[in-house]
């Protein structure tokens, strides 16, 4: 087979995304089904008892790729600060210690506020970029783990409001993206490293309690406070919910989903919210989705479907091996390639799911040069071979094939090929109780028809039928590439069926 030097790293990629190489601890997510006799009366469970069949959820299942932005105010250090470089993922820089730590660092880092004053900041910049990227929908980062707000919440004094920008930052963000028709969810981190009334652990004094609890109902209201100030949003993306004091709180985080979903029913809200009373996250003690889609796959993904167990999901993705925010120095580390994402992307909408790549501006509001390159040549891709990634499913009658990834919608079968054959021949596998066989074949590329023949190989015992599609040899392109076939439902005999595509 032809594997060029890109292909080999992509599919070394693709391996450490699904756990075929460990170098994420990924581990197998298959979840083992809970024994009529061992399902646990639960008061926390999840709230979504029922698939989700109304319009926001379908389009969710359609969107296929989607844009993470990560911004505050770690864009101003960058991961770096006065020659002290700090090695964690950049949005993460408050929390910088150790011995290589600036002198007073926490006490610098929440005054940068009064440095944020983001002069290239252009929402309708960042839209119209997204949109020739092929983005269907944003996650774009309200407030993250240091507490700074990007909109002017009245609930805190720590937002933009009091910085020299002024301006809501996440109002222009959904006005810009609802305008160039993509859909928009807002991240919001529920832990705050700036609140003094944050704790991490669990509040065990009637104090704590007090105090925790104010700090909850402060987190209520600022939910609330976005979706009325923003009624466009489609979903809410949480983080940080994963200390002790969060777990805790078990009663009080199910009635707040149960109060968001009872005024906002098409809000869209994953796994990442809460857990129920023994301290289970993303799935309960019996084993049912806390939310409308999966969300455990941060820089990984699924090996195969069956991990999934039909549940929607998406798989957000990083650029760097591991920052989310802006990072100033790119330099020794490995940047993914427009084709490595677009492997990433095509192994994600081939099980079902969305991929969602992130961007992490800079302090100014620019995209960094990296990321200006890859959004420009992941567009390229897509203006081409969309049809393929846009309201696709899983082709669940053909088996997995090295050539790539197969998706499909109604009788249209694709097949993006990253590997090609040294003599250009792919030959498909139709199992002997498909319900369809290939007709005919094209590639989006330039249309042109390509030849499509049954193969009979002849190995004994062997009841699969095989279809040749002939490619071009003159075919010059150092992106994926993407076939169309056309299915036939089979009819009469499968013999009969073969026979006629001799």
């Amino acid at each position: 087979m032809k594997i060029t030097a890109i292909q080999s790293r992509l599919l070394f990629l693709i391996a450490m995304s699904c756990g075929t190489i460990g170098l994420y601890g990924q581990k197998n997510y298959a979840r083992p089904k809970v024994k009529p006799e061992k399902i646990i009366d639960l008061k926390y469970g999840s709230l979504v008892k029922a698939y989700r069949s109304d319009a926001a959820m379908e389009a969710f299942r359609s969107y296929g790729l989607g844009q993470f932005i990560h911004w505050g105010l770690y864009a101003i250090p960058g991961n770096e600060w006065e020659g002290h470089i700090y090695t964690g993922a950049s949005e993460w820089i408050r929390s910088w210690g150790g011995p290589s730590k600036p002198e007073g660092w926490a006490t610098i880092y929440d005054n940068l506020y009064k440095k944020f004053d983001p002069t290239d900041f252009d929402a309708k910049r960042w839209a119209k970029q997204a949109k020739k990227m092929g983005a269907k929908y944003v996650i774009f980062t309200t407030k993250h783990h240091d507490g700074f707000a990007l909109w002017p919440t009245k609930f805190s004094d720590y937002n933009v409001s009091k910085t020299p920008y002024k301006k809501d930052i996440v109002k222009e963000i959904v006005d810009a993206y609802t305008a160039e028709g993509i859909d928009v969810f807002l991240y919001f981190s529920v832990m705050e490293w700036n609140n003094a009334n944050y704790m991490g652990s669990k509040p065990k004094t009637d104090d704590e309690r007090q105090k925790f609890g104010r700090f909850l109902e402060y987190t209520r209201n600022q939910i609330f406070e976005l979706l009325n100030n923003y009624p466009q949003v489609r979903g809410l993306w949480f983080d940080g919910t994963w200390d002790e004091s969060w777990v805790s709180s078990y009663d009080y985080t199910y009635n707040l989903e149960k109060e968001i979903r009872d005024k906002y029913p098409r809000l869209i809200m994953g796994s990442r919210f809460r857990n129920d009373e023994f301290g289970k996250r993303h799935f309960d003690s019996n084993e049912q989705l806390m939310g409308d889609y999966e969300q455990v796959w941060e820089r990984k993904l699924p090996k195969h479907v069956g991990w999934l167990g039909g549940n929607d999901w998406e798989s957000v993705m990083t650029i760097t091996p591991g920052d989310w925010g802006y990072t100033k120095n790119w330099n020794n580390m490995y940047i993914k390639t427009s084709n490595d994402i677009i492997g990433l992307m095509m192994k994600s909408v081939s099980m079902n799911g969305n991929f969602v790549l992130n961007f992490g501006p800079d302090a100014l509001g620019n995209m960094h040069p990296g990321e200006d390159k890859i959004a420009r040549e992941l567009g390229e891709w897509m203006e081409v071979n969309r049809e393929a990634v846009y309201g696709v499913r899983n082709a669940s009658e053909f088996p997995d094939t090295d050539y790539g990834y197969y998706t499909q919608k109604g009788n249209t079968l694709y097949l993006t090929v990253f590997n090609r054959p040294i003599d250009d021949l792919i030959r498909l596998v139709v199992s002997k109780d498909a319900k369809t066989v290939p007709a005919t074949a094209k590639l989006l590329i330039d249309g042109r028809i390509l030849d499509i023949r049954r193969a009979d190989i002849g190995f004994d015992g062997d009841k699969d039928n095989y279809f040749d599609i002939k490619l071009p040899e003159n075919l010059k392109t150092n992106r994926p590439f993407v076939v169309k076939i056309n299915l036939d439902a089979v009819k009469g005999s499968k013999k009969q069926q073969a026979d006629a595509h001799m």
